[in-house]
């Protein structure tokens, strides 16, 4: 069992009530069986002293359990064999009481059973017939009943603690998994709209050197292109920044968001060179919320993307089905294909599957080398009531 803390003004509460009992105790009057001596009141001091001392070592090394429960045993009986008054006697409840927060329950109730039986073996060897004695029978007693007192509440205080180190431990899980999901999500989120643009200016840039000499009109628009890339690499950038100090840019920008048609056919026209890219819309969007249109998108950049860059494709069809109960997209190029299986890894259709997947759509890749590639893509009709995302907003 795990090491618990315990109350710490228990303890030190008795001490001094004790201290304080033998003292007036001494003073007041001497015990007519040992009598008070100045040694016998010196020890007994030094005796709650020692034990104030090892409360504050028992902070100290809270991992030396066995000594500090052994050393406050030998110095509570120290302490009641010192003691004029007979109110040491209530020490014996901490024996109990402390070992429940080092070694649990069942310690702390085997010691606490020794306890009333030490008592009770002391009278049986010093005092026959005890148990007329309406005095010594009262201090059993009070002692069982301190017993189970410290006992319960050692067992809530415990119980307390342990509940407090579940829920610090599940907090922490939760943050952790909320810091991946995020770190996901801005993964996610910089592949598609920052890495878009940055895939796109690499090509019109290998363009523009290509045709600076042979066409210098055409290298022209493709520098301007990259110039528009650059320009809205910089808003995703800026945009992240916002989203990442937390400032609600939403319901400012909402009135200005495309619809999916008009995002997909700026995205068909985005670049100066490349595949030619023919987009197809059909249906209502009303009913569809941002995340799933938002998904769509995406996953059409990112198939467009790889048909620019990768697939060496002449022809690209997007094909978009807005029906009443799901969406379906489909991306087809005529390009080299690849084997889906080798792409697996790869971080464009890892994030459009995970973003996909939120929504509760699935994704279909069929693609084999030399065969071109068509990306499916269906999801299902969501809530509405927000904006198509586009290059990182919403």
């Amino acid at each position: 069992m795990a090491a618990y803390v315990p109350v710490r003004w228990v303890s030190p509460l008795l001490y001094g009530v004790v201290l304080v009992g033998g003292l007036y105790s001494a003073a007041v009057g001497p015990d007519s069986r040992l009598g008070p001596t100045a040694w016998r009141t010196a020890g007994f001091v030094i005796a709650i002293g020692a034990l104030f001392a090892l409360e504050a070592a028992g902070r100290r090394r809270p991992d030396a359990r066995v000594p500090l429960l052994l050393a406050r045993c030998a110095l509570i009986g120290a302490v009641v064999l010192l003691d004029a008054s007979g109110l040491s006697q209530v020490l014996f409840v901490l024996v109990p009481f402390t070992a429940y927060f080092a070694f649990g329950r069942t310690a702390a109730l085997a010691l606490g059973a020794l306890c009333p039986a030490g008592l009770l073996t002391a009278f049986l060897l010093t005092a026959p017939g005890w148990y007329r004695d309406q005095e010594r029978v009262a201090d059993l007693l009070m002692l069982c009943v301190g017993l189970v007192l410290a006992i319960s509440m050692a067992a809530v205080a415990v119980g307390e603690q342990r509940a407090r180190l579940e829920l610090e431990a599940y907090a922490a899980r939760v943050a952790e998994l909320s810091a991946a999901t995020e770190r996901n999500r801005l993964a996610r989120d910089i592949h598609d709209s920052l890495g878009h643009h940055l895939t796109a200016m690499s090509v019109q840039l290998e363009m523009a050197s290509d045709f600076q000499s042979l066409d210098p009109g055409t290298a022209q628009q493709a520098l301007n292109e990259a110039r528009r890339s650059v320009r809205l690499a910089l808003g995703d950038v800026r945009q992240s920044v916002r989203a990442l100090r937390d400032e609600a840019t939403r319901p400012t920008l909402a009135a200005t968001r495309p619809t999916l048609a008009a995002a997909l056919a700026a995205l068909a026209q985005d670049g100066a060179a490349g595949p030619r890219v023919t987009v197809e819309v059909s249906g209502d969007e009303d009913g569809y919320g941002a995340v799933e249109l938002t998904a769509l998108y995406r996953a059409a950049q990112e198939a467009v993307t790889n048909a620019r860059r990768h697939a060496r494709a002449s022809q690209v069809t997007v094909v978009v089905r807005l029906a009443g109960g799901s969406a379906r997209l489909e991306v087809t190029d005529d390009g080299r294909g690849f084997a889906p299986d080798a792409a697996a890894a790869g971080f464009g259709l890892l994030g459009m599957r995970e973003r996909v997947h939120l929504v509760a759509g699935s994704v279909e890749v069929d693609s084999s080398p030399g065969a071109g590639t068509q990306v499916t893509v269906t999801v299902p009709r969501g809530n509405g009531g927000e904006v198509l995302a586009v290059d990182g907003r919403q």
